[in-house]
């Protein structure tokens, strides 16, 4: 038993917190497992969900725990409580000569544009996003790995589950009405829900898909308020793409007695109300990352895919994608286990066609 050192840099101040976990990274050398290569120190900032998200954040600093596990890394974790909080805490970890700081969120891009640039000699990486200057314009930094999903496939998967039910009638309370809580309307949430209404719509085209936006990911009230207002319009499966607010949606759900789809992680030990849940494996990236910095080792089926540009010999990278053909998204089947044998089989169809290419869900929600 270790305990994880958190700093916490808000208003400038570093605050030193130490929290015990039944397994953590901290400010002392990660130990147990395999070293391969040399020992790294690896810092990790979390965007304003923090570690007890039960989703995105919290799978980071999964992929964290395994790469110190795994790869003898040190690992270290920075809490972000306000989006003013980035640019510090970035900072802090490429100062201390760190030799890989991994920012957490799309929301971060500014952020990583402008601290990336101030250290060239620091590697970086970012999940969800790419280096961008105030106006949220591109700036490519060759000292920057993009770490990207094709959501709207795991989307679509779970989708597919929600428009077989409803078409069956195999939800609680079958009304052709779902719908999907998304926190900020940003592309990864967008895409998820794009691949959701899409794969909904083609199993059950009469299907009708509600939307709302919280833009917000950390209260859980705001996303329950959201997914009870769809409730009241009819809606009896709702996914959420939220964050830590979204497992009031999953909450709210599992209350009126309907089905709900978690995300990212899987969520079915959230609420009973959840079936499924889209799968982005935040944690696979993270520790790919870490190990690629490490000894040059890109992940599986990279090179056959050619979706990642790297030279693995100088560690230059720009961009690993993840998705269902090299197993970076998917789903997981949670309290409706197992599924009807007609939903099962749709999934399983519409997943082996997007892998071969023959389906391609869309990004942009209609």
């Amino acid at each position: 038993m270790r305990h994880l050192r958190f700093r916490f840099l808000a208003l400038g101040v570093v605050l030193m917190l130490a929290v015990p976990l039944v397994a953590a990274c901290g400010s002392t050398t990660g130990g147990g497992g395999t070293t391969t290569g040399k020992t790294i120190k690896v810092g990790l900032v979390t965007d304003t969900g923090g570690l007890n998200d039960k989703s995105f954040n919290h799978l980071a600093y999964t992929g964290l725990l395994k790469a110190e596990h795994d790869l003898g890394v040190r690992g270290d974790v920075l809490q972000s409580v306000t989006q003013t909080d980035y640019v510090p805490n970035l900072t802090h970890f490429a100062a201390q000569g760190y030799d890989l700081v991994i920012a957490v969120g799309f929301d971060m891009q500014v952020a990583l544009g402008q601290v990336s640039q101030t250290f060239p000699n620091t590697h970086f990486a970012i999940i969800d996003g790419s280096p961008t200057d105030a106006n949220f314009n591109p700036v490519p930094r060759a000292n920057v790995l993009s770490l990207f999903f094709r959501e709207q496939e795991a989307g679509a998967l779970v989708g597919t589950v929600a428009g077989v039910l409803e078409k069956d009638q195999k939800t609680p309370k079958p009304t052709g009405v779902i719908s999907a809580v998304g926190g900020q309307k940003i592309p990864p949430v967008d895409r998820y829900i794009a691949g959701y209404q899409w794969a909904a719509k083609m199993a059950d085209p009469s299907i009708k898909v509600l939307v709302g936006y919280s833009n917000d990911f950390t209260d859980p009230t705001k996303c329950s308020g959201i997914a009870n207002s769809q409730f009241g319009q009819g809606s009896d499966v709702v996914f959420q793409v939220a964050g830590g607010c979204g497992n009031g949606a999953l909450q709210a759900a599992g209350q009126k007695g309907v089905y709900s789809i978690g995300v990212d992680a899987d969520q079915g030990f959230v609420d009973k109300s959840v079936i499924v849940s889209a799968l982005k494996k935040v944690d696979v990236a993270t520790f790919d990352a870490i190990k690629f910095i490490q000894d040059g080792s890109l992940p599986p089926d990279y090179q056959a895919t050619g979706e990642a540009p790297c030279v693995a010999s100088t560690r230059s990278c720009t961009e690993f994608l993840f998705n269902l053909k090299n197993g970076g998204v998917g789903y997981a089947v949670d309290n409706l286990n197992p599924l009807p044998s007609d939903v099962q089989t749709a999934v399983t169809n519409l997943e082996n066609a997007i892998k071969a290419g023959q389906q391609t869900p869309p990004e942009t929600v209609s």
